[in-house]
């Protein structure tokens, strides 16, 4: 990791500390004091105000065989175009090679700048109103590009049938039929009611252990997106009901459009599509654990996925959501 480090062109000290990630390995990494040009440029520009520490870098070492170096790079840019719009997001620094991302050891890694923030506690209707704001100029961003190596949602890089057949010899014997029929007429309300057309550049993942906060004396504080290692051709509403704290979320949902409405019209039919993707993601969930098993930090983090409990909640939970949309 830190040989990474020092061939991407930053001085390490030595100081580092994994931090959490089940898909990636992901460190914060303390640099000495001038070891990178972007380092001095913050340096000498003291007086304004900063997004994130000069002397840490957030390395991500992506998992092997997951994404493409192709589809990195696409995140990557989507990311410096986020930026250049003024969207607060961490976007990858440029290394030694000229590029945002360098292969060390058969690894992609790419480094990103320390945000100064934290993970809000929660968020109030001022707060919704303002990510509401971000949001809209993701999307608007996200509107005028379209992904060509990036998953679809539903479609890439696993569709939801393949997932299903991936899933069944994992599911408990008792659960395994009910558990089919439900994913069956989860699936075939997606084809119906899902336009696919609406699609478009979107976040993916985006909940609120998400966002960062930042406070700002005498001002609003703000708020940053990170994470953006799913982001995908989708629908807008994707990236909104994940941030809803309950199913009751008239409140959060009204606040969040005032503040995205303020910049960009939303597509209202699409709040109808919010439980097939709960649904969806509940699949691709179970699917993504069953294909990392063999990672030795899976059984620890999930030891309940071989439980038949583990699977009657997940039957019950999909039954819900065709029952409701029935």
């Amino acid at each position: 990791m830190l040989e990474a480090t020092e061939s991407a062109g930053m001085a390490p000290t030595g100081e580092f500390t994994q931090l959490n990630s089940y898909e990636n390995r992901v460190f914060d990494i303390r640099l000495e004091p001038e070891g990178t040009a972007a380092e001095k440029k913050a340096e000498a520009s003291k007086d304004e105000p900063r997004d994130h520490q000069s002397d840490r870098v957030i390395a991500k070492f992506y998992r092997p065989g997951r994404w493409t170096k192709e589809c990195i790079l696409e995140e990557h840019r989507f990311l410096a175009s986020l930026q250049a719009e003024g969207l607060h997001v961490a976007a990858p620094l440029m290394q030694n090679n000229k590029s945002t991302l360098s292969t060390h050891q058969g690894i992609h890694v790419a480094f990103f700048p320390k945000v100064l923030g934290r993970m809000p506690q929660e968020l109030t209707l001022k707060d919704m109103e303002q990510v509401g704001r971000q949001l809209a100029i993701l999307h608007n961003v996200g509107a005028k590009i379209r992904f060509q190596q990036r998953p679809i949602l539903g479609e890439t890089p696993h569709d939801p049938w393949s997932n299903l057949d991936f899933l069944i010899p994992w599911i408990a014997p008792e659960m395994r039929k009910r558990y089919i029929d439900a994913a069956e007429e989860l699936f075939s309300a997606l084809q119906q009611t899902i336009d696919f057309e609406s699609f478009q550049a979107i976040h993916g993942d985006c909940h609120r252990g998400n966002i960062l906060y930042r406070d700002q004396i005498g001002q609003d504080g703000i708020f940053f997106f990170v994470d953006f290692d799913d982001c995908m051709q989708g629908p807008v509403v994707q990236d909104f009901w994940m941030l809803f704290s309950s199913a009751e979320f008239k409140e959060e949902q009204d606040s969040l459009m005032k503040g995205y409405e303020s910049l960009r019209r939303f597509p209202h039919e699409q709040w109808k599509w919010i439980p097939l993707l709960r649904g969806l993601r509940i699949i691709n969930y179970a699917a993504w654990i069953a294909r990392r098993w063999s990672d030795p930090s899976f059984p620890r983090l999930f030891p309940l996925f071989k439980e038949y409990n583990y699977w009657a909640e997940e039957v019950e939970a999909l039954e819900k959501i065709i029952w409701s949309f029935s």
